[in-house]
């Protein structure tokens, strides 16, 4: 869903309504979607030491002029010569002066986070397919999952800003787990094109948090409408595919489809399982793309979004972030930039 410090071909007078009425979801024209582009398919610890080791400078980023040719020799979407992006900020290069924390403070976060792992989450049966898990990744998983993103980030196959070959931008980045979705041809593959990494492995402990979730959810919607019903509303799935995005707290994404899984995976309606970490996002959700008539429900980081069945194909998108709504203890915990860390799971 969307990053910063990206170009955008739209002007900066557009209006992001404009954006997404014109059928643009990062700013790419009406025009190229006619011309066969579809829409954007999203949704273990280790010392800071051994992977700030990992990153390098980065380099400044070819203009969109430099690759906009559909018959350039130049690597379509790339950051060609520039690290992978870190997700979190390096305590060494950006240097935070903190005045120690009177016994108030100490004592009322540490109530806060005894709530937090007490907490138990809230279920909402948003639509038919869709329910929301409120809060359901406790507290120290929160942060665990931040680490070990940020160090699959830094390594090969990691984090990068994708593009289109006419130069167009997604106002993300993004790091492919188990297979590489490629924006300019829709279509997944074993590695990526404009490098030839192989996207990392899904962590096993991820796959179980995703387990966990839809249980949970066929255990909530077997009280409301029966386990047959409940089964047919979100059918199980196995993720073999994951989109990991991060956006900066000016993120925006316009509605779209996932859609560009296998026949027999989008025929069974097999969920998207959608994890959100880091700032509150607004997200919208609809039959059609047209945000006048889409729902909106507010994301916190730790809730769990899936929706599958008769909402498979829904539209949506974000269309604002909160900025500062990050939680405290998991900036502190793991550096994490301002923004929110998004990952959507899938069985392709």
């Amino acid at each position: 869903m969307a990053g910063g410090g990206e170009k955008t071909p739209a002007s900066a007078a557009q209006t992001w309504k404009a954006r997404s009425l014109h059928g643009s979801v990062y700013g790419r024209s009406s025009e190229r979607q006619k011309q066969g582009a579809c829409t954007f398919s999203p949704s273990v610890s280790s010392s800071k030491d051994s992977l700030q080791q990992l990153v390098t400078p980065v380099q400044p980023p070819k203009s969109a002029d430099s690759r906009s040719s559909p018959c350039s020799s130049e690597s379509v979407g790339s950051d060609s010569g520039g690290a992978p992006f870190d997700i979190c900020m390096s305590a060494n290069k950006c240097p935070i002066v903190k005045l120690n924390p009177s016994l108030l403070e100490i004592n009322r976060d540490k109530r806060r986070e005894r709530e937090l792992s007490k907490d138990v989450a809230q279920l909402q049966h948003l639509r038919p397919g869709m329910v929301l898990l409120k809060r359901f990744i406790k507290p120290n998983d929160q942060v665990k999952i931040v680490k070990v993103c940020r160090q699959l980030g830094v390594g090969s196959g990691g984090f990068y800003s994708p593009g289109y070959r006419d130069g167009a931008k997604l106002r993300l980045r993004m790091m492919c787990l188990g297979k590489n979705w490629d924006p300019d041809s829709c279509s997944y593959s074993d590695t990526r094109p404009f490098d030839g990494a192989q996207p990392p492995t899904i962590p096993e402990e991820f796959k179980k948090y995703v387990q966990d979730a839809i249980q949970a959810s066929h255990e909530f919607l077997k009280q409301r409408v029966g386990a047959a019903k409940a089964m047919e509303e979100l059918p199980l799935m196995s993720p073999d595919i994951c989109l990991v995005n991060f956006y900066n707290s000016s993120g925006r994404l316009g509605l779209h489809q996932d859609k560009d899984e296998s026949k027999s995976s989008l025929d069974k309606g097999l969920p998207v399982v959608s994890f959100s970490l880091g700032e509150t996002t607004e997200f919208l959700y609809g039959d059609v793309r047209d945000e006048e008539k889409v729902s909106k429900v507010e994301l916190e980081s730790g809730d769990v979004l899936i929706f599958g069945g008769k909402s498979r194909l829904i539209f949506h998108g974000v269309s604002n972030m909160k900025p500062k709504t990050a939680p405290k203890w998991l900036t502190d915990e793991t550096n994490l930039r301002p923004g929110r860390l998004n990952l959507t799971f899938r069985q392709y």
